[in-house]
């Protein structure tokens, strides 16, 4: 392989993420439901021959799939999967629908276009497929292990009937796979253009560049802000659902030159309700690129480059690696608690320059039945809550823990679905405070103009997102069925087959954020600007920040604010790394619970 230029390198570089974003836009605008088409719940990627990731937003699942077709691919094939067990983890659960493509130019092979996206639908026992009483995977809908779906350009139609024949929403769910092999073949198209314009031989040479550049860059990080010497850290899922739980992740992390090292031993076993979630170790892998390169050094490209640098260890018959058949459907709470766990392990020698906790979940809300004119109807949609508070900034509120997602927008909802939203609002107070306050929640009211069923999917319900370095937790989610004759009945945060009647109304709380840093530390004028917009009450105000404000003027009272700030200051507990909040005690409880 002859020496590629830089601005070759570059060129390439920039017209992978081009296609990456092209891939989504032809997604967005051929597809039916709104999870994807509204709120993006999809993830594409563009890997070299190998079937390493060079561009895109989850680790490579190609060369473990691609390794169950012996009789080998050709051009025109498409590969179609939906089982999380067949695919090492890659998809975390059956809606999640997957297309694999291989890419020829002129006879040869240059890589594969992947994408994977969240249909609505796919059997099982409630809408939407993700029931909370599922204790297998049986239990939750139908799955697809790699098939081909075209093959040398020929659809299979005996799939298709069969994916129809099994789902509440056949006619979005056809258009969803669809668009997402159109996605894949805009993919195609544009990466044998590349072939065109450099030759297929400088096209690999610069993938291999842009993984090589990647590789050199990781080692500098995990070398500056990893540790030599083993560190752990825990946190905990509420439950499963099924009355079990809280469930520990405990993850210890180490290195060894630029050798990276992370181990879940300890994690507690898998659950037996649905949150288990089956950790892909080139996900994971992924997730830990993600959070360095997001921390530490944003200008890196990410790819599957510096994936021989870390070294997973996942425990067999755990909450991370459950053993067939588990069932996987909620697994969402664990996914994204992740992150937290990882974000506290990275911090334990350098708190400085780490997040507090977040929200910690996908919400969902779920709601199915026939509308007034007896159609029926089928709505799904991911809720967002706070972000953590940064060595920098405040955190977000009401916002995705995943960038790319975003909300459905009321009209969409009120137009096509029989509900009402009365208010979709931040949640005063339910950031933690800090020198950078946590993100709030989101708090949305949704009256429901027909009778149907509701499921919610949630955690953070019992414990709160901590904070970090002397910053306070966030607060907790909750949910509330509001009758129509006005009776309140609080829900649990992971519940099926709700009844609603027209005029029956659901309130969806959401958690918040952890704080940074000392309350006292933050600057009076950005507490007073957070009470003049609503995110921060007089009274917390006052008692976690030491910030006296006129109620009629919205004038901070300096001199009272000091004279308070420094009364606080002399009488307070000693500040913590990690603010858990109510933790203890509930993990206290879990233990005598297992005793008993």
């Amino acid at each position: 392989m002859g020496k590629i230029d830089s601005i070759t390198v570059d060129i390439i570089e920039n017209a992978l993420k081009n296609i990456k974003e092209e891939m989504d836009v032809t997604l967005f605008r051929s597809a039916m439901s709104p999870v994807i088409r509204e709120q993006h719940d999809c993830f594409p990627m563009i890997t070299d021959p190998d079937g390493k990731m060079v561009v895109g937003n989850f680790g490579s699942h190609v060369p473990e799939v691609v390794a169950q077709f012996t009789e080998g691919l050709h051009e025109g094939d498409v590969i179609f999967l939906s089982d999380p067990y067949s695919c090492g983890g890659s998809i975390s659960h059956i809606n999640d629908w997957m297309i694999i493509i291989p890419i020829f130019y002129q006879g040869q092979l240059v890589g594969y276009a992947s994408m994977f996206g969240h249909v609505m639908d796919v059997g099982g026992p409630v809408p939407s497929s993700m029931p909370v009483t599922a204790t297998t995977i049986f239990g939750e809908g139908v799955r697809f292990p790699p098939v081909k779906l075209f093959e040398k350009g020929r659809l299979n139609e005996a799939i298709i009937k069969i994916l129809k024949a099994n789902t509440r929403t056949p006619v979005e769910n056809y258009s969803d796979l669809m668009a997402i092999v159109a996605a894949c073949r805009t993919a195609e198209k544009r990466v044998q253009e590349l072939c065109e314009r450099f030759g297929p031989e400088v096209y690999l040479e610069g993938l291999q560049a842009l993984l090589e550049r990647t590789n050199r860059m990781m080692r500098n990080l995990i070398q500056n802000f990893l540790p030599t010497e083993p560190v752990s850290f825990e946190d905990y899922i509420d439950d499963d659902g099924l009355g079990n739980g809280p469930f520990k992740m405990k993850l210890t992390i180490w290195r060894e030159g630029y050798q990276a090292y992370f181990d879940w031993t300890g994690t507690d076993p898998q659950a037996p309700g649905p949150v288990n979630y089956y950790l892909s170790d080139n996900m994971f892998k992924m997730f830990i690129g993600a959070f360095l390169i997001s921390v530490f050094d944003p200008a890196i490209m990410f790819n599957d480059g510096f994936y021989d640098l870390l070294h997973i260890k996942t425990p067999k018959g755990s909450l991370l690696r459950p053993d067939f058949p588990a069932a996987l459907g909620c697994r969402t709470h664990v996914l994204s608690r992740l992150f937290d766990v990882l974000s506290g392990a990275l911090s334990i020698n350098t708190p400085q320059n780490s997040p507090a906790a977040g929200y910690g979940t996908s919400p969902y809300f779920i709601y199915s039945g026939k509308d007034e004119h007896n159609r029926e109807f089928h709505l799904m949609e991911v809720m967002y809550g706070g972000l953590p508070g940064r060595p920098f900034a405040d955190g977000l509120d009401g916002h995705s823990w995943w960038p790319a997602f975003v909300n459905i927008p009321t009209e969409y909802l009120e137009t096509y679905y029989p509900l009402r939203v009365e208010y979709y609002r931040t949640g005063i107070d339910s950031g933690g405070a800090g020198k950078y306050r946590g993100g709030n929640c989101n708090e949305k009211l949704y009256t429901c103009l027909a009778k149907g069923t509701v499921s919610i999917h949630d955690d953070r319900a019992k414990l709160q997102p901590w904070g970090i370095n002397g910053g306070e937790p966030g607060s907790t989610s909750y949910k509330v069925l509001i009758r129509k004759d006005g009776t309140r009945i609080p829900l649990e945060s992971k519940l099926d087959n709700i009844l609603v009647e027209p005029g029956d109304q659901i309130l969806f709380v959401t958690a918040g954020s952890g704080g940074w840093g000392d309350p006292l530390e933050r600057d009076p004028e950005r507490v007073r600007l957070d009470v003049a917009r609503g995110l921060v009450s007089l009274k917390k105000a006052r008692k976690s920040y030491g910030v006296v404000i006129d109620p009629d003027t919205l004038e901070i009272n300096e001199q009272a604010t000091e004279f308070l700030r420094e009364e606080m200051r002399k009488n307070r507990d000693r500040l913590e790394a990690f603010n858990f909040g109510n933790r203890e005690e509930l993990v206290k409880n879990r233990k005598v619970a297992q005793k008993s």
